[in-house]
């Protein structure tokens, strides 16, 4: 079954012999923390999973965390040592390398007084472990148990300045030709400043050829983007599910042989929707003895940490406080996560999300049954509140087709799949190999994707949806809107800075695939205003006014150009609804036009903020919908969308 690809250095869970196993069931009876009915089920769990006993109880909240290791501290005969109310020696924990201590689960905590140190771990302390402790610290030393995500936050207290640099600087001092760090490489800011200087003359010495072919290379550029997608989209339709995961394909695959997860939400400044989120976290159908899930806190957000805790979550659920660092980011935050994550597989989900309840279990089945090249799975989004006001209604139909029609074609055509912000799975393996995310990249999503093309993996996409807030606010929408296509800019320039191995990596196909739709989207949007103003001084100006510099078959190719790339997108917007069976959404597709005006809007905006705040990260307000709740309802599911599909 599932492929375990997972490092046995990063497995937290302390040993689960039977005879382990038995000795802890007896002493929390024992104890009166556990009543023989819950052992009994606990134990029944533990053999249907193949998960420990101790890992069975805390995830059900049957005993907490805290009482499971003082027991099993007194099963294997050491002392349980508190590491919130313990004090440290800060020198001693720092002598050992930060990547050390979450690989070895152990943390030196002082010195004794006949020079013994007092280790702490979260793991059975076994011979072999006390050997590896004293061959690191040069000396004997004391071992005593605490519970292991103690361990974790002490290690981030500790260790706060490493861990804020790792996460921030790791890809960059790996790779600086892969970070966004670095907008633009010495090459390509020359080829920039050349080719506007050329740009500058010509418009001196030849101003009406210059904006003859201007007009003429916008206009072509305009329409192969939109064809290129209009195409995909048709090569999506073909498909009934992008990754056909059935009913009898889950069932095929036992609680037992479902891999570990880990779940990263980052969230910041989500106060009014974090009692949501752990309401949808804990609607996941997946065994809660194999979830872990990271709540990523920013370090001075005490509100939403206030908040979070006033909701009671469950034991699966950590609250990790990511340490203070710029720039402040979603993608410095995951890394953060991805330092701590034990499960085999990993997911992201945002804070408003709503994801369909067996969304794991599906894509434990993809990766099961895909080469070990498919490094990630991308889940659809949608949204809840789609007929809220006009954007919500827009908002959708834009995602219907991007999730429904056009990741599934990329993913047919075998081309380089930008990943959306949420709803991302990963071997964690490989997304470690990977590098993790760019913090300086506003959209790490689409450029974690590309970058997995580049480097020689694959991404793919499951029959599963996610429900989000579509934002209804038109301001937040241009800065949310804004980030992700400076997201895509910066990604461009990323990416093409060595085409040449870009090429022979992927191939030309998928290079000109990336190229038109990383790259041409933005640019597209860029185009859309000079299009529409062709289009009204044709109507407006009289002809002989406008043809010194736009000759009358400029102005046609133009208005053409216009008129083909709305239709095409008109029309894959309408066949979004139709996948989705949001009918009423259909007629709303005729205001796209306008729609790509907002769009435009915020492409000026991503393009001087490239300039000026290449790395600043706009943050999207949540929870601003009046309806609440986020119940999409059956025919707004992926998994429903079984009537008639779009009239392609």
């Amino acid at each position: 079954m599932y492929a375990r690809a997972h490092e046995d250095r990063y497995q937290h869970a302390p040993s689960d012999d039977d005879t382990v196993a038995g000795r802890l069931g007896e002493a929390l009876v024992a104890d009166g923390r556990l009543t023989q009915g819950q052992l009994a089920e606990a134990l029944q769990a533990r053999t249907r999973t193949g998960s420990t006993l101790a890992s069975v109880l805390i995830a059900t909240g049957a005993v907490r965390r805290r009482d499971v290791y003082e027991v099993l501290a007194r099963v294997w005969g050491r002392p349980f040592i508190d590491l919130t109310t313990t004090e440290l020696d800060r020198d001693l924990l720092r002598s050992v390398a930060f990547e050390e201590l979450v690989a070895r689960h152990w943390l030196p905590v002082r010195r004794l007084p006949g020079g013994d140190v007092l280790v702490a771990t979260s793991v059975e302390p076994s011979r072999e472990l006390l050997d590896d402790v004293e061959s690191t610290l040069g000396g004997p030393a004391e071992l005593h148990v605490t519970t292991e995500w103690d361990l974790s936050r002490t290690v981030i207290r500790a260790h706060h300045d490493v861990v804020a640099d790792r996460a921030t600087m790791a890809l960059w001092e790996r790779d600086t030709d892969q970070s966004a760090r670095q907008v633009a490489n010495r090459t390509q800011k020359v080829v920039g400043g050349v080719s506007l200087a050329v740009l500058v003359v010509l418009l001196v010495l030849a101003p009406r050829a210059t904006l003859i072919a201007l007009s003429a290379v916008g206009g072509f550029g305009f329409l192969v983007s939109v064809a290129f997608k209009f195409v995909v989209c048709l090569a999506g339709a073909r498909l009934d599910w992008f990754e056909s995961i059935t009913e009898e394909d889950l069932a095929g695959m036992s609680d037992e042989d479902l891999p570990s997860y880990t779940v990263l939400v980052p969230v910041f400044r989500e106060a009014n929707v974090v009692a949501h989120l752990i309401e949808n976290l804990g609607a996941l159908d997946y065994p809660p003895e194999k979830l872990q899930i990271l709540l990523l806190l920013e370090q001075d957000d005490d509100e939403t940490r206030e908040a979070a805790l006033a909701s009671r979550p469950p034991e699966t659920i950590t609250l990790l406080t990511v340490p203070r660092g710029a720039p402040q980011t979603k993608p410095r935050a995951c890394n953060v996560g991805l330092f701590f994550a034990t499960g085999d597989c990993l997911v992201i989900y945002d804070a408003e999300d709503k994801p369909d309840p067996d969304q794991l279990r599906k894509a434990a089945v993809a990766f099961d049954r895909g080469e070990e090249s498919l490094v990630c799975v991308q889940a659809a989004l949608n949204y809840w509140n789609a007929e809220e006001n006009a954007l919500t209604r827009m908002f959708t139909l834009e995602y219907s087709f991007w999730f429904d029609y056009m990741l599934p074609g990329l993913d047919l055509r075998r081309m380089p799949i930008p990943l959306g912000g949420t709803s991302n799975h990963f071997r964690t393996a490989a997304l470690r190999s990977l590098g993790g995310w760019d913090p300086f990249n506003v959209t790490e999503d689409a450029d974690l994707g590309i970058r997995a093309a580049a480097l020689g993996t694959t991404v793919g996409v499951i029959n599963s949806t996610t429900f989000e807030e579509a934002n209804r606010a038109y301001g937040n929408f241009v800065r949310q809107r804004s980030r992700w296509i400076k997201g895509y800019m910066q990604t461009t320039l990323v990416h093409l800075r060595h085409p040449v191995r870009l090429v022979r990596t992927v191939g030309w196909r998928a290079t000109i695939g990336f190229a038109l739709l990383v790259g041409g989207t933005p640019l597209s949007f860029l185009l859309v205003p000079p299009l529409y103003l062709a289009f009204v001084l044709s109507l407006l100006v009289p002809p002989d006014a406008l043809s010194p510099y736009f000759p009358g078959w400029v102005l046609w190719v133009a208005l053409l150009n216009l008129l083909v790339g709305n239709v095409l997108m008109i029309y894959v917007s309408m066949m979004g609804a139709f996948k989705r069976r949001r009918y009423r959404l259909v007629p709303w597709a005729l205001l796209n036009p306008l729609y790509w005006l907002l769009h435009s809007v915020a492409s000026y905006k991503a393009l001087w903020q490239l300039v000026t705040r290449p790395h600043y990260w706009e943050k999207t307000d949540h929870g601003l919908s009046a309806l609440g709740g986020g119940d999409a309802g059956p025919a707004d599911r992926a998994g429903d969308a079984v009537g008639p599909a779009a009239p392609a």
